[in-house]
């Protein structure tokens, strides 16, 4: 756990870096910048999710400034932990250099959940539960994550 001084270096991982690591990301930048130094990135890139940034908007959380990025992007940086948001991710983890602790936490997939749906509201009924869940777990960091080797 940080000392005073120090913030936890967290990493949410999925599998495009588009929507739900993008939220956490999104989520832990507002309610924990105090404890938490957060980013967001997938084994691939598939762009910002703008139904994502729109639920995310409605509650308060300018996600605009983010970018989809892969891991390799954010270059030869050491995290304290990794926490993937979804099953693929975990599955497909890949090594971190130093003493990165991997947690997984899986949401469900809007854009998958979605699929089929015209856009607007019919759409974004499927991202806001996802959008809260990811708050609610958010809220208990990083008191939730495990203790670090």
């Amino acid at each position: 756990m940080p000392t005073p001084n120090t913030k936890i270096k967290v990493l949410f991982l999925c599998t495009g870096n588009s929507c739900r690591s993008q939220m956490a990301e999104g989520w832990a930048r507002h309610l924990k910048a105090d404890v938490m130094e957060p980013y967001s990135a997938g084994i691939e890139k598939h762009g910002l999710n703008p139904h994502a940034v729109k639920v995310m908007a409605e509650a308060g959380v300018d996600i605009t400034g983010q970018r989809s990025k892969t891991v390799a992007e954010l270059g030869p940086m050491e995290f304290d932990y990794v926490v993937t948001v979804c099953g693929h991710a975990n599955e497909d983890c890949p090594l971190f250099p130093g003493k990165a602790k991997v947690v997984h936490v899986g949401f469900d997939d809007p854009p998958k959940l979605s699929a089929g749906l015209p856009d607007g509201e019919p759409k974004l009924a499927i991202y806001r539960p996802v959008r809260d869940q990811i708050r609610a777990f958010i809220e208990t960091l990083p008191g939730a994550l495990p203790e670090r080797n």
